[in-house]
């Protein structure tokens, strides 16, 4: 049908140009001609009519056979549709009972595997709770016995540093306590009898040193010589010292730098006069100073240290000075004895010269008796080859008797 209006509508457009070209000629001829062109126009538009007429009617038949055919297709697509649809709805109907039966068969499914794994999961939470409790309360009560050692540690601790409060606090326990640490000092360097406690070294007077350390006479025979060492602590005035130098006061820290050395140059003095005494004593004695702190302020002060030596012949160490001090004693005490054992080491020496000598001639006389023991082996060596030699002549002669000869050297 588009063909054939493809084609009317060409026809008409090839006539139309025709007419437009037979219009627009020169105009040249007789009426007659014009009438037969406006009857040849008519006779076109007449078949134009007529063509247009049955172009109409067809596209008109071929609009309605096609409307029918449209209308016959769209009941056999809806009866196809009417069909697919209730096809369609059956297998929805049996998909959603499928899909109902395996929703429910996996529900149950899952139920009894949910219901399983909670039975486990609470099997194990209660077991790993358990556990983990036991383990939680066994931990807590090992950090309890910790914390009841640790309190029980610091109440000693408070009670050991109350203690040492007091002791500090008081000048005959910081004394005290001064000789405590001079006591460890010496033990841990020097052996027992290379030292004494609370002894009586200057004669004639009560006064007893904390400690004395035993130097060798010149002899092994001769009596002992004492190296006094007394403790001192200035608790007071290292402290008031340390006070007024964190207070930046430099008037205060010269004139509390000035009490110590006077406290210090006092203790010097004591220790002087009460327990230096030569020659029971060393000419010099020990003023053991018991901090790192208050010795390094006593040997910082200018001239102090040279004062103590000239004037009071005392010489003062920290607990660090003293311990190298003990050393080089030690040192020196087993120079000594070397020294010592030397003279015995000669007359050792001079007696094993005696006795080698005498064992030389011991030698000597060995030597000889063996050599007369040896003559009189070979005397009897040839006495022996000549017996030998007379018996074998008898058996030669048979039993003939076979008189010895009187020679000496057969009796």
């Amino acid at each position: 049908m588009d063909l054939l209006f493809i084609a009317i509508v060409a026809f008409a457009f090839v006539l139309l140009v025709v007419f437009l070209v037979l219009l627009f000629r020169p105009r040249r001829g007789s009426p007659e001609r014009l009438l037969a062109i406006a009857e040849g126009q008519e006779r076109i538009e007449r078949t134009l009519r007529e063509e247009l007429a049955r172009n109409r009617e067809e596209t008109a038949l071929s609009v309605r056979r096609a409307a029918e055919a449209q209308a016959s297709q769209l009941a056999s697509i809806r009866a196809e549709l009417a069909r697919f649809g209730q096809g369609n709805d059956r297998r929805i109907d049996a998909l959603r009972e499928t899909v109902d039966r395996k929703l429910k068969e996996i529900q149950s499914d899952n139920a009894l595997k949910l219901e399983a794994i909670r039975r486990t999961v609470d099997e194990k939470l209660h077991e790993t709770l358990e556990r983990r409790l036991g383990e939680s309360f066994k931990l807590v009560g090992e950090r309890l016995e910790l914390v009841q050692t640790g309190l029980g540690e610091m109440r000693s601790l408070a009670a050991g540093v109350g203690d040492l409060k007091r002791v500090l606090g008081n000048v005959k326990n910081r004394g005290t306590w001064g000789e405590v640490q001079l006591i460890s000092i010496v033990q841990d360097v020097l052996s027992p009898d290379q030292f004494a406690l609370n002894v009586p070294v200057k004669p004639g007077s009560q006064e007893r040193v904390e400690l004395a350390i035993r130097l060798p006479g010149k002899n092994s025979s001769d009596e002992p010589v004492w190296l006094p060492v007394d403790a001192k602590f200035p608790k007071e005035d290292y402290e008031r010292l340390m006070d007024a130098r964190e207070a930046g006061d430099k008037a205060a820290s010269e004139e509390a730098a000035k009490m110590l050395e006077r406290r210090i140059k006092l203790s010097a003095r004591e220790i002087r006069d009460k327990y230096i005494a030569p020659p029971s004593t060393t000419d010099f004695g020990i003023m053991f100073l018991a901090s790192e702190g208050l010795y390094a302020e006593c040997i910082g002060r200018p001239g102090l240290t040279d004062i103590l030596q000239r004037d009071y012949r005392i010489i003062t160490a920290g607990p660090t000075t003293f311990a190298a001090l003990l050393n080089s004693l030690q040192m020196g005490f087993r120079t000594l004895a070397v020294e010592q054992r030397s003279g015995e080491v000669w007359r050792t020496l001079g007696m094993v010269k005696t006795e080698f000598a005498k064992f030389g001639d011991l030698l000597d006389k060995t030597r000889k008796k063996l050599q007369e023991a040896a003559d009189t082996v070979d005397l009897a060596d040839r006495k022996s080859r000549t017996i030998r030699g007379k018996l074998s002549s008898v058996e030669t002669f048979q039993g003939q008797a076979v008189p010895l000869s009187d020679d000496p050297e057969t009796d």
